[in-house]
């Protein structure tokens, strides 16, 4: 089972955009009052710092999330949005074989969700633990998601 994300991260670019030009357009309108000898309040900065804080969510958030469960081997990739035709930038990718995948945990706190997944290692004691951002994944895709992994596990292992 493919899944990925791309429908619904088509939204983060412009509102990349928007939150400059709020932060932009504040910041040179504090520049003309700085330059009129106004008293400033912090209530000038508000936006700014508003704007600020909202634009380091949704960079946070606003990755793609790619799952090729098809085959022999699992493929989890994340990615940024807003430079991801050009180049690949803030990748974080994960190709194991599905005998080695130990476990997984999916949180979702309404903002934000992932999935952490642990992979049996030989070299390392324990797992390997990667957390992947699904938040821009619907509900269904991640009911699919979840139920594959599932379905991963329960697969009994084949002997050698």
């Amino acid at each position: 089972m493919r899944l990925n994300n791309s429908n619904e991260i088509k939204i983060i670019p412009p509102i990349y955009i928007v939150l400059v030009a709020v932060f932009l357009t504040n910041f040179f309108v504090n520049l003309e009052l700085m330059g009129r000898d106004e008293p400033i309040n912090f209530s000038h900065f508000l936006p700014n710092i508003v704007s600020f804080v909202l634009f380091l969510l949704v960079h946070r958030v606003g990755v793609s999330f790619n799952f090729d469960g098809e085959g022999e081997t699992l493929i989890f990739k994340n990615n940024g949005v807003f430079f991801s035709k050009f180049m690949e930038y803030r990748l974080k990718k994960a190709e194991f074989p599905k005998r080695k995948l130990a476990n997984y945990n999916f949180t979702d706190y309404g903002v934000y969700s992932s999935i952490t997944i642990y992979i049996k290692s030989r070299r390392r004691k324990g797992f390997k633990k990667y957390t992947f951002n699904t938040t821009f994944l619907s509900r269904k895709k991640k009911r699919e998601l979840v139920e594959s992994l599932k379905n991963v596990l329960d697969k009994p292992k084949a002997v050698a």
